[in-house]
């Protein structure tokens, strides 16, 4: 008989994340830059 895998559970519902990770996307966006110069975009990080 073949397996249900639909009937587990796989993500528990009080998943939060880490304020680490809160901090490295804050950052992340923060020095992230996009300047559209005609058709063409250009994505830049400042470090």
């Amino acid at each position: 008989m073949a397996k249900l895998y639909t009937q587990k559970k796989l993500v528990t519902k009080n998943m939060l994340p880490k304020k680490e990770t809160i901090s490295f996307l804050l950052n992340y966006s923060k020095a992230l830059s996009i300047t559209k110069i005609g058709k063409m975009s250009f994505e830049i990080i400042a470090n």
